[in-house]
């Protein structure tokens, strides 16, 4: 018998319009070479994952931005297309989101696991989420969240600089804005500054006491929840290099032994009841060792086929066979595996690893991608650098220093230059 039921379909969704998003191809060709049909809702525009040998179907996406309605809309056209029911996969926060609000209007056509309605919103709300920490006893740094330009100047004093800043829901940030879903906060005129983007941001600006990086201090943990709460596949793992450095997504990780940052996320799910697949950052303090959640995301990680166990399963596959019914195999894990995002290591993407190593855009089976990537990835560069010096050349060139013996200076101007 094949580990996963080929007769159901999957359906990837994804609002998020980032051509880069190697998580999507990911559980593309994690659920396709176990013989899944799988149905891709994404732009297909420009990003890599439409020339996936393991793709059936792109399907146009819901536009940024788009309401439940509308994401509602798109996925009853493609469960007419499909004409079975299918797994659903979210895959932003965004859809997460709606489909949980939705989960009785697809049904019959799309299978999801069962959990409150509002709870996805919850834990990827960053204002919700002190909340649910401290109800769970799971560390959390100091989150303040001001109700005034004034409150913000003075809660910055209060945590202290340099502090992270953070839009409570990032998802609701406008393309274009220039605002990003966390910053690093050097100074108190900066904390004012972004409050008062409050409106355009569409959500409550949060300021956080900053735990500084460091060797070893980065984990994540991405896990599935089953039918009866108990956490599956997946495990916990080191960042041995994000981009950008210090507050970015894993560039480079492996998966590592750590039975705090497990007990911690297996407390925090039983403790709300989750179902599904959830991705769970922390960051470990310097001075006390206890390891703090900073991001709780209820949906697959970008990294997670790091951890595919020796029973071939990982989190979207233990989704799948979970909501088909299938029982879940017992694997163990491959401790030292690492997972290397090449466009962004390209180096670490030579380098040997103890346990096997998995790429995010190459694989021998399924190369299209991976080329198709590196020429969207060289025109992005491209661009980027080509931006940076027409903002160089079109910048005034700083007014010569008149010399000490200018007939335009006074005595006094001459004595002080």
């Amino acid at each position: 018998m094949p580990l996963l039921d080929p007769r159901v379909p999957a359906v990837l969704l994804r609002i998020d319009r980032n051509p880069f998003h190697h998580g999507t191809l990911g559980a593309v060709r994690s659920l396709g070479r176990a013989g899944v049909e799988v149905h891709v809702v994404a732009d297909s525009a420009k990003s890599p994952v439409h020339v996936s040998r393991y793709v059936r179907q792109m399907h146009p996406p819901p536009l940024p931005g788009a309401t439940p309605d509308d994401i509602l809309g798109v996925l009853r056209r493609v469960a007419d297309r499909i004409a079975r029911p299918a797994v659903l996969v979210p895959m932003d926060d965004a859809c997460a989101i709606a489909v949980a609000r939705m989960r009785k209007e697809l049904a019959p056509s799309y299978l999801l696991p069962t959990m409150p309605d509002t709870l996805p919103e919850r834990v990827a709300d960053k204002a919700e989420l002190a909340t649910v920490c401290a109800s769970a006893g799971v560390p959390h740094p100091v989150t303040l969240i001001p109700d005034s330009a004034a409150r913000a100047a003075a809660d910055a004093r209060r945590l202290g600089l340099p502090l992270v800043a953070k839009w409570s829901r990032p998802w609701l940030l406008p393309s274009g804005s220039g605002l990003r879903s966390t910053v690093l906060v050097r100074s108190v005129q900066q904390a004012r500054e972004l409050y008062l983007r409050t409106e355009e941001a569409g959500s409550r600006l949060l300021l956080q006491s900053y735990l500084p990086p460091g060797p070893n201090r980065d984990w994540f943990f991405h896990g599935y929840a089953d039918h009866s709460g108990t956490v599956r596949a997946g495990g916990p793992g080191r960042k041995r290099l994000d981009r950008p450095r210090g507050a970015g997504l894993t560039a480079v990780g492996c998966w590592t032994p750590n039975p705090q940052v497990q007990a911690l996320a297996e407390r925090l799910t039983g403790e709300l009841g989750y179902r599904g697949i959830f991705d769970l950052d922390f960051r470990r303090c310097g001075t006390t060792g206890s390891y703090h959640l900073l991001d709780f995301n209820p949906r697959p990680g970008a990294q997670f086929r790091l951890f595919a166990d020796s029973a071939g399963l990982d989190v979207v596959r233990a989704l799948h066979m979970d909501l088909t019914g299938r029982p879940l195999p017992e694997g163990d894990p491959v401790v030292g595996r690492a997972f290397v995002v090449e466009n962004y290591a390209p180096l670490a993407a030579l380098r040997a690893a103890p346990g096997g190593r998995e790429l995010a855009w190459y694989a021998r089976d399924d190369r299209a991608p991976g080329w198709a990537m590196w020429a969207l990835w060289t025109r992005h560069v491209s661009r980027r650098l080509r931006e940076r010096l027409g903002a160089t050349a079109a910048a005034p060139a700083p007014r010569p220093i008149p010399r000490a013996s200018s007939p335009s200076l006074t005595d006094n101007e001459k004595a002080s230059s």
